[in-house]
């Protein structure tokens, strides 16, 4: 769901969701996808709003086919299936990010090093989030007379 354009301005409505909430509502829903798609699902997800942007950190990311042609050498042919992994994760990404913050994403990059198991996602936003505690977000700049709540 969407939410119209519209000011920071005035009271924020108690009906937005905290930003720790998205947060972990995000990161469990991450990892929900990430196994329906992939059948591994990355351990400790971490999600962080930075006003309107999302850093995503996740860890022990390479399923399991990926760590077999580690074992075995394939380094080259394991590069080819984690670009195309990511490639046809990412529009998926992208809706349940849209979905869960309920603004658009502008720019949605997202890597993953097989060597670590790290993966991160860099979410571009039209706009932050709207949140119950908008001073939580950092770099988020409230207007003068606008309540925290």
């Amino acid at each position: 769901m969407m939410w119209e354009e519209e000011s920071y301005s005035g009271l924020i409505p108690s009906i937005y969701p905290t930003s720790g909430e998205l947060e972990r509502s995000l990161a469990q829903s991450l990892q929900a996808l990430y196994n329906c798609h992939l059948g591994h699902r990355p351990q400790k997800l971490i999600c962080h709003l930075f006003a309107n942007k999302l850093a995503v950190v996740g860890e022990e990311a390479i399923t399991p086919v990926e760590q077999l042609l580690l074992k075995n050498g394939g380094s080259d042919l394991n590069q080819v299936v984690r670009t195309t992994i990511e490639s046809a994760i990412k529009p998926h990404l992208k809706a349940l990010i849209e979905e869960i913050l309920g603004v658009q994403v502008v720019e949605l990059l997202c890597d993953t090093t097989l060597e670590t198991g790290y993966t991160g996602i860099l979410a571009i936003l039209t706009q932050t989030p709207r949140v119950r505690n908008p001073n939580a977000i950092p770099k988020v700049k409230l207007e003068r007379g606008q309540c925290d709540r």
